[in-house]
């Protein structure tokens, strides 16, 4: 019968940070205008899911928690209203957030140049590297059918220093690669004395109850 093999000291501090790895809050807000797929993209965040929606009313709240090597991160999304009416109210959800996604369709030319005003808005509100900012073009499975090229969005992002990315809420594109990259400029720019803080199970309610990370997040020990 073999010997059980004890864990090395490196293996023990290993373990010991991935156990301890702190749960720490994020906020981040979805905007753009009505139709590009925000609450879509915010369901393939939450539960890796697809399925057509009614435009949103307000404001929708989903959560996700994914991985990074020394912490982990629990999303907080805000999928808010496209619809114009719904404007004015859409500041409310947006203070305070440490991760922003301006979204577009590729395929509708009027939503790319909303999203210019989107990021506008957003310019008044946040000093730069205070808030990760991304543009988003949806909907790249329909790139047969697209009005706003790659190379344009490119160029907008690149102009303003944001994060860029063409994904697709229902085929799963770029959705995990998008998460995981704002959740490490997030870590990367923001301090605990600058909002980042520590979730704890005691500040769950009604929407929180039952939660459990979807595998997109999952943190996995490697064996010897």
């Amino acid at each position: 019968m073999m010997a059980e093999r004890r864990l090395s000291s490196r293996e023990e501090s290993l373990l010991e940070v991935q156990v301890e790895a702190r749960l720490l809050r994020v906020k981040m807000v979805l905007l753009g205008s009505s139709g590009v797929g925000k609450s879509s993209l915010a369901l393939r965040f939450s539960k890796d899911e697809f399925k057509a929606s009614a435009p949103t009313i307000g404001c929708a709240y989903l959560t996700q928690v994914v991985c990074l090597h020394n912490a982990r991160i629990r999303f907080e999304i805000w999928d808010t209203a496209g619809e114009e009416k719904y404007h004015s109210v859409t500041p409310l959800y947006y203070r305070g957030a440490h991760a922003a996604l301006v979204v577009y369709d590729i395929c509708k030319r009027e939503s790319f140049a909303r999203a210019q005003l989107w990021l506008k808005e957003l310019e008044k509100q946040y000093f730069p590297g205070e808030t990760v900012v991304g543009l988003v073009g949806n909907k790249a499975d329909l790139s047969d059918g697209r009005k706003v090229s790659l190379q344009e969005g490119y160029r907008l992002a690149e102009s303003k220093g944001l994060l860029f990315m063409e994904t697709s809420a229902k085929s799963g594109q770029q959705i995990s690669e998008l998460l995981m990259t704002i959740a490490e400029r997030v870590q990367k720019s923001t301090r605990e004395d600058r909002g980042l803080v520590e979730w704890r199970e005691v500040e769950s309610v009604g929407l929180h109850q039952g939660e459990r990370p979807h595998p997109l997040g999952t943190c996995c020990l490697v064996g010897p």
